[in-house]
């Protein structure tokens, strides 16, 4: 049973539900709602879908996360980055909005969900960590912006190109700007207009609710004055037909990279608004690969009725616990009120000009360009700035696509660079004491001539191996003749490699020739145990290994070696 609660979390919850809960995932859901339905509309016209369906998103895949999902106030629904990276993937197959393209769409969610369902089934929610803050935050800064250029066109009433290129966009919006309908121009900036100072007095304001109700109104009593402007027109009423996408294994195969992609950002966004809700609250905790079998399963079956790739959205999460919302009650109320709308409301949205739904996503995506970020990475580290910026660029000139690859391919590199070339120093005794410390840090410890003690700061292993014989090599050199003894301070080794062991036995073996005895200090069990397993006391005895440093240097200043035995008997014990 406990097993069956892991995987289906509602059941942990449910049983246990508190009547006080009740009014905050009302209020809570009825609010997400409010912002959910315009903001679903608006996010289908991204992706390049005729306005429906982008209520049928935000029906079917958020009651699947309400059971599936470890975290009980994410908002599962449209939203805009991965609506963007839809109509740049399905648009290279099929005319926007033509039935072949709703299909794509359609297929392509059932296949970002498989991968997401599997890759949690299998426990690769580890995954993500390849991705670092910088890069996510460079690429979603760049998507932001790049949604918003894209949203011009409803917003200036000119038929621009659609693009996920920042310098294709620019250039034809500067070509094209002269032509701009007046008064679609000017409800889309009042919009803008409310949506930013209702923010300012108050988030919880459902502007998104307001700015909609004033687009109707003024289009349908007043459309003689605001003659031109684009409206949403006919919306479907009715629920979603249950039907399984045709399967296509070749139409599959060309859809791989952007479901690729989809999958990345999509799991991105779920997690990391999870995990920033989960700190503030001590009722559940987010178990990242249980959210990808929610979030693949909130696809699959998404995918059933008519939903294109879904996700967590990052405003209507924080709405959502805002407004009170605690459990999956909330997602649940939602979904009630987004069935409303299918089934009695949908004819209310006809007078709605696209332009107030390109102010509501305009706003909304510009809010994600993280500038503070970039300029606290700036002082903070220099490093983590420049991966930002170069994935920012990257996607912003080079695309959706090319710009996660760049930011998972410079987090590889980071990575292996940082690990290849980590931190080393030399420790000196502080005076009157037994402790070592970093001689560039502290500058009145005791360094000898003849003692070097090398501490090295990260696993050995065969990335880093040369690297250590070098910076071992280059400390030894500037002690000269002098030098006797060498002691490895290995507390901060975790793990050590066969290609780790194999450099060590060499190393004694080349200061043996020289008369310099290297003793050991501080090493973990495990990493002992490789030491062992690799043939390391070929080269040096149990005598050679100490607790501490200051003791190694001690017994061979003066041959008392009374604890050493001890440690020695201890370690003898241990291997027997």
């Amino acid at each position: 049973m406990k097993f069956v609660k892991k995987l289906i979390p509602i059941l942990e919850w449910l049983p246990n539900y508190k009547k006080e809960q009740l009014h905050g995932d009302v209020v809570a859901g009825i609010t997400v709602a409010i912002v959910l339905i315009p903001q679903g509309i608006a996010y289908a016209l991204i992706a390049g879908l005729p306005p429906i369906y982008g209520l049928y998103s935000a029906l079917v895949p958020q009651l699947v996360h309400a059971v599936f999902g470890s975290s009980r106030q994410v908002a599962i629904g449209p939203v805009a980055m991965d609506s963007l990276i839809v109509a740049t993937g399905v648009s290279t197959l099929a005319l926007a909005g033509s039935e072949s393209y709703i299909s794509i769409a359609i297929l392509l969610a059932l296949v970002v969900g498989s991968i997401q369902f599997l890759m949690g089934v299998f426990q690769l929610g580890f995954v993500v960590n390849f991705l670092s803050r910088p890069v996510i935050t460079g690429f979603t800064s760049a998507v932001a912006l790049i949604i918003g250029l894209n949203q011009f066109k409803n917003l200036l009433g000119v038929e621009f190109l659609q693009s996920d290129q920042i310098h294709v966009l620019l250039e034809d919006i500067f070509g094209r700007i002269q032509f701009y309908n007046k008064n679609t121009t000017l409800i889309g900036l009042i919009a803008c207009a409310i949506i930013i100072i209702f923010r300012r007095i108050n988030k919880k304001i459902p502007n998104a609710l307001i700015v909609v109700i004033f687009g109707i109104v003024a289009i349908k009593y007043f459309g003689e004055s605001w003659s031109g402007v684009a409206i949403v027109k006919d919306i479907p009423s009715g629920l979603p037909g249950f039907s399984i996408p045709v399967i296509d294994v070749p139409l599959i195969k060309e859809l791989m990279p952007i479901a690729l992609t989809l999958v990345m950002v999509g799991y991105l966004e779920t997690i990391s608004i999870g995990k920033t809700l989960e700190v503030k609250q001590d009722d559940y905790r987010v178990r990242a690969n249980q959210e990808l079998i929610a979030l693949g399963m909130s696809n699959i079956l998404g995918s059933f009725f008519k939903a294109y790739p879904s996700a967590s959205s990052f405003s209507r999460s924080a709405i959502n616990a805002e407004s009170g919302g605690k459990t999956g009650v909330s997602a649940i109320v939602s979904s009630l009120l987004v069935v409303l709308t299918l089934l009695f409301l949908t004819p209310v949205f006809y007078y709605l000009p696209k332009t107030v739904l390109a102010a509501i996503i305009i706003v909304a995506v510009f809010n994600l360009i993280n500038v503070k970020e970039a300029k606290r990475l700036w002082k903070a580290n220099n490093l983590d700035f420049w991966l930002l910026i170069a994935t920012f660029l990257s996607t912003l000139f080079f695309g959706i696509e090319y710009g996660i690859l760049t930011g998972v391919g410079l987090s590889l590199i980071l990575l292996i660079f940082r690990t290849s070339r980590p931190y080393v120093a030399e420790l000196g005794k502080v005076p009157d004491s037994d402790f070592y410390r970093n001689k560039n840090r502290f500058k009145e410890v005791i360094i000898e001539e003849e003692v070097l003690v090398f501490r090295f700061d990260a696993q050995l292993f065969y990335a880093n191996a040369n690297y250590f014989r070098d910076k071992l090599e280059e400390m030894a050199e500037e002690k000269g003749k002098a030098l006797k003894l060498i002691v490895l301070d290995a507390e901060s080794i975790n793990r050590v490699d066969s290609t780790g062991v194999d450099m060590l036995k060499e190393r004694i073996r080349y200061y043996k020739k020289k008369n310099v005895t290297f003793y050991f200090a501080g090493v973990k069990g495990p990493v002992r145990d490789a030491l062992f397993r690799g043939g390391l006391l070929d080269e040096v005895t149990l005598d050679h290994f100490f607790m501490r440093a200051n003791g190694a240097v001690h017994c061979f200043k003066t041959g008392d070696n009374l604890n050493q035995k001890k440690y020695a008997q201890y370690i003898h014990q241990a291997y027997r």
